[in-house]
């Protein structure tokens, strides 16, 4: 597993949040999400989804495990669908893992990647969430990114 460490810039995003287990349901508010986006003129080659896996499900009951799907938006661009939350990401400094876009690597991934940061001496900022990326190019390729917020 190779980590590289990036900026990102804070954005603003449209979002739909999932509550409960995650897994399928969260594929699903995907879908939604993307759905939204064709029809509102957000999906192209630069798009980026990302989703924000909110709570830890070792520790948080899985009713209660949020789950946010998002697209970054331009700069101005109006939110009117109630189905479609606003918000903003931080944006800071990312310990930041390719990976191949499937299930199997993402879960993989998931469960590595926090030692794999240890053992680089990088240390998480427990105040930002991880973000799982996924950019237009990259999905072409058959990739996406988890992106852990460093100090």
């Amino acid at each position: 597993m190779i980590i590289n460490v990036e900026n990102i810039s804070p954005s603003r995003i449209a979002y739909i949040r999932q509550t409960g287990p995650y897994g399928s349901r969260n594929i699903q508010a995907m879908e939604h999400l993307k759905y939204w986006a064709k029809a509102n003129d957000l999906m192209n080659n630069k798009t980026v989804i990302l989703g924000i896996a909110h709570d830890d499900p070792q520790i948080t009951p899985p009713e209660n495990c949020r789950y946010d799907v998002c697209i970054l938006l331009p700069e101005g661009y109006p939110i009117e669908n109630a189905d479609v939350q606003q918000g903003d990401i931080v944006g800071g400094k990312y310990a930041v893992c390719t990976i191949k876009h499937t299930a199997e690597a993402i879960k993989q991934a998931w469960a590595e990647i926090f030692q794999k940061l240890s053992a680089d001496n990088y240390l998480p900022d427990p105040t930002r969430p991880t973000l799982e990326r996924y950019a237009s190019a990259l999905i072409e390729q058959h990739l996406c990114e988890i992106c852990v917020p460093i100090n």
